[in-house]
């Protein structure tokens, strides 16, 4: 039994390998907060608790990765940018494996948006394997801005324990976003 302590973080890299040319910016951002010991957020990185892949690994040797570190996550945050709908390779795959298998929740953060109200109006952003999900009622899924502290606030309470209330179209409410700063 492996211990599921860790945030699993997904983004779309586009196939690039320029780190400001994707949304692995985003995840860099989120790497750069957790490191930041002037800046209250902190997570264990899933990414972190398995050996890395090189680019050029088969595609089942990436996606055996993938799975090991899916396995010990508490939860998915899954960056949801303009292009993410886009992936057709290992987003999709990471989704899939993150609801159908580990049954953790995901908490979709959104770069440039602010207050979200309604999940929904948003799905023209989602990846297919995302609103499959969504739609027949698998997902357990918050959506937040990308926001420093609504991510630091889902992180540490969702969980496969602790599932966003609204099933695949789960938000916080105003006091919430009070909290964050966001209204």
């Amino acid at each position: 039994m492996v211990y599921r302590n860790g945030t699993y973080i997904a983004f779309h890299a586009e196939g690039k390998t320029d780190p400001t040319a994707s949304d692995i910016r985003y995840y860099r951002m989120l790497k750069a907060w957790h490191e930041n010991d002037e800046i209250e957020f902190k997570f264990v990185n899933s990414h972190e608790k398995v050996a890395a892949v090189r680019d050029t690994s088969r595609a089942e040797t990436v996606k055996r990765s993938l799975r090991a570190r899916l396995d010990s996550s508490k939860n998915m945050v899954l960056i949801v940018g303009s292009t993410t709908k886009n992936d057709r390779d290992f987003v999709p795959y990471e989704i899939s494996y993150a609801v159908d298998n580990c049954k953790i929740p995901i908490i979709a953060t959104y770069p440039g948006e602010g207050v979200i109200r309604n999940p929904k109006a948003l799905s023209q952003l989602w990846p297919a394997a995302l609103k499959e999900r969504i739609e027949n009622g698998t997902a357990s899924v918050i959506h937040i801005p990308f926001n420093r502290k609504a991510l630091d606030a889902a992180m540490a309470q969702f969980g496969p324990n602790n599932l966003p209330n609204g099933g695949g179209l789960g938000y916080y409410d105003d006091n919430a976003y009070r909290q964050f700063g966001l209204l």
